[in-house]
């Protein structure tokens, strides 16, 4: 006869068995950590710590300057150095390398170059084999001047200098390759403990990895520069009674503003700017046809701006239906002091003199692209002698972060501010509107907009 199943109580299965052993009595509380452990556990969270602070700083630096400048100065603050000197140079390519000195200044950093390469523990971490254990953990020299085998030069320089000890790091990681080294300078003899070794061996292969993407990053921008430029005037021409300027900017990301000026019959100017909408290779190409196709309607008809632009609209929404433009072009006869203009939804210029500082009235008009057929009344008047026409992007507006009211007033005060001896240079009236509204410059690498300024000054 079986025994009845007891009760399930309180979560417990009674079918489970229960061992008959039970554990000994606790007599007494066990005592707490060691305070060496709980030392070495402080220390390590300080360490971790101080290392997720310096890696957060490198990873919010967007160009390669800012974080070179970074990683000297923590490299600097994790090995207790004061000095430090950092080349960058990925080996295998032409690529011209990058010297940068932390508390050093350029007479100091000319010393040290006169140090043959392979005398001083950066260039053999620099030029040594990938695999060779210094080149991966670095190499300290802790008592410089008292090293006999030191090289006189090198001897000669760290005197005048005055540092005794150092320590090279390469910069590699096994994704990125070696891309350089660096190497702290100590004012007297010493070397970082192996608990600092440790520490910016880790930061050096994290901002290896960071350093690498910038570089590409800054690459890939240098040849959208390139590229826009080549695909705008070499030169700007020259004609009778008119000077002109120009300055150009183009995004990380490469963008369709543009700008022309090309000579026409009887002593005329052309002056064109405008603008293809997105970013890329793909804005940057549909700004090179466009442009190319303007020219050629302006050299054909550029007496009549409408119709240049109505020319432009059908062969842009019969070639790329989906793409949409903006553009102002300008036909100008600088004898007679007179220009005719047209616009496709596109800012209007403006006028500097002595005596005014006034935007140009324009007919409202869509972008090109956005109708089945364009057409706007053209505008003529008269700049006055000495008096200059601006044209310009939309970008200019948009990098100033503004509501494009507070953008327009901006650029108008900009305009109206520029000294009066300036006044005759087209160039230093763009120069002096681009300082006025961009105060940062035009090179700020968080800006993804355009800028075009294009300048005339008439006699």
């Amino acid at each position: 006869m079986s025994a009845p199943h007891l009760p399930k109580v309180a979560g417990i299965d009674p079918e489970v068995p229960v061992s008959t052993q039970t554990a000994a009595p606790l007599r007494e509380i066990p005592a707490a950590p060691g305070a060496f452990i709980q030392d070495r556990l402080a220390g390590w969270v300080s360490d971790l710590t101080t290392l997720h602070e310096l890696t957060e700083r490198l990873a919010s630096t967007a160009t390669l300057d800012a974080a070179l400048n970074e990683l000297l100065h923590a490299g600097a603050a994790l090995v207790g150095a004061r000095r430090g000197l950092l080349v960058l140079e990925r080996a295998g390519t032409t690529t011209r390398s990058t010297t940068l000195g932390l508390g050093l200044g350029p007479a100091d950093l000319g010393h040290l170059e006169t140090v043959e390469r392979s005398a001083t523990a950066l260039g053999r971490v620099l030029d040594g084999p990938p695999e060779a254990a210094d080149a991966r953990d670095g190499i300290a020299t802790p008592d410089l001047l008292g090293d006999q085998d030191l090289d006189p030069r090198h001897r000669e320089v760290a005197t005048r200098l005055g540092y005794a000890a150092s320590y090279a790091l390469p910069l590699a990681s096994e994704a990125a390759g070696r891309l350089g080294g660096a190497v702290w300078f100590y004012d007297e003899p010493g070397e970082p403990s192996e608990k600092q070794r440790h520490l910016v061996g880790l930061y050096a292969r994290y901002a290896t990895e960071h350093l690498a993407r910038l570089t590409e990053l800054e690459r890939a921008r240098a040849d959208i520069a390139t590229v826009a430029e080549e695909l705008l005037p070499s030169r700007l021409p020259r004609i009778p009674g008119v000077r002109l300027a120009a300055r150009h900017r183009t995004g990380p990301q490469g963008g369709g503003d543009w700008y022309d000026a090309l000579p026409l019959p009887d002593h005329a100017l052309g002056l064109a700017v405008g603008s293809v909408g997105g970013s890329g290779p793909s804005a940057m190409a549909a700004m090179g046809r466009l442009r190319a196709s303007l020219r050629a309607y302006a050299v054909m008809e550029g007496e009549d701006p409408v119709a240049v632009l109505s020319d432009l609209e059908l062969l842009l929404r019969l070639t790329e239906p989906a793409r949409t433009a903006t553009a102002l072009f300008a036909y100008c006869e600088p004898a007679a002091r007179k220009v005719v203009l047209a616009g496709a939804g596109h800012t209007p210029p403006l006028v500097l003199g002595d005596r005014r500082c006034e935007y140009v009235e324009t007919t409202l008009s869509a972008p090109l692209g956005m109708l089945a057929c364009w057409e706007a009344p053209s505008v003529e008047f008269s700049p006055a002698p000495g008096e200059t026409v601006l044209l310009y992007t939309d970008g200019l507006l948009r990098r100033t972060g503004d509501a494009m009211d507070r953008a327009f007033a901006r650029l108008h005060s900009a305009a109206a501010s520029v000294p009066k001896a300036d006044r005759h240079d087209p160039a230093a009236v763009t120069d002096h509107v681009l300082r006025a509204m961009l105060p940062d410059g035009l090179d700020r690498s968080d800006s993804t907009e355009d800028v075009v300024v294009l300048a005339a000054h008439f006699d």
